[in-house]
């Protein structure tokens, strides 16, 4: 039995920036920076896709690739079609739109899994109190332990005295770690009334009673979803240097 597959959701259909896996960044497409991020933590990466395309860009890169029905509902669907029939422990899912992803990232959900979570994620604390405001920046509030209380698109906490400060909030980061047992039930379950209501998958695991272990990490990162991010991106992989990494 495998101890860890780290596993890649990369859908070719994107409204927003068609084609997105295969979007160049420096002269790389966008889906192979994300498999040479995870390969300086781990040297297997699969890539779950529901195109032949993408798929060939993934095994070039170096990345196993397996091909998943278009009808999929969701990344996590899409990753245990792709994990389902393989002996493992734990699953780790990087999004095939987050080429900033680093060895300390994973390294973090990887240390909540062997830790004894069933689901682990990343969060860190918010830079700049504007972008608290921003519907599309995912807040977490966690307990003592660094168990998620709740995720929310709105502010939360809400500071009742005085003036709220970026660093009271934290900011999540949409890196999921499992054990397979844990993915298989999770995708299993029916669509909650919180998740419907604020289109966030992970809380159909606090709705169903389960824990989320968050590790907050210093790292940032930055997914690509419009010709804003991929310019901003470009520009951090460029200060980072040759590799990016």
């Amino acid at each position: 039995m495998e101890e860890l597959v780290v596993a890649v959701p990369a859908r070719i259909g994107s409204t927003r920036l068609p084609r997105k896996p295969l979007i160049e960044l420096l002269g790389k497409p966008l889906i192979g920076w994300v498999i040479e991020g995870i390969k300086t933590f781990h040297s297997k990466v699969l890539v779950a896709t529901d195109s032949q395309e993408v798929a060939k860009v993934a095994r070039e890169f170096g990345a196993e690739a397996v091909i998943t029905p278009p009808e999929l509902p969701s990344g996590s669907d899409r990753v245990y079609h792709a994990v389902k029939e393989l002996p493992c422990r734990f699953v780790i899912n990087v999004q095939g739109d987050e080429p900033l992803v680093r060895r300390s990232h994973l390294e973090a959900l990887y240390r909540a899994l062997k830790g004894g979570a069933e689901f682990a994620t990343l969060a860190v604390p918010f830079g700049e109190l504007e972008e608290v405001k921003d519907p599309s920046k995912v807040k977490v509030v966690v307990n003592s332990k660094g168990e998620a209380l709740y995720f929310s698109r709105s502010p939360v906490p809400f500071v009742r005295d005085g003036k709220p400060k970026a660093e009271n909030y934290l900011k999540h980061l949409g890196l999921y770690g499992y054990t397979k047992e844990a993915l298989e039930e999770f995708v299993s379950w029916p669509v909650g009334k919180l998740e419907e209501l604020e289109k966030l998958e992970q809380l159909r695991i606090l709705e169903a009673g389960r824990k989320i272990k968050v590790e907050v990490v210093k790292e940032e990162l930055y997914g690509v979803d419009t010709p804003k991010d991929l310019k901003r991106v470009e520009e951090i992989l460029k200060r980072r240097g040759s590799d990016g990494f």
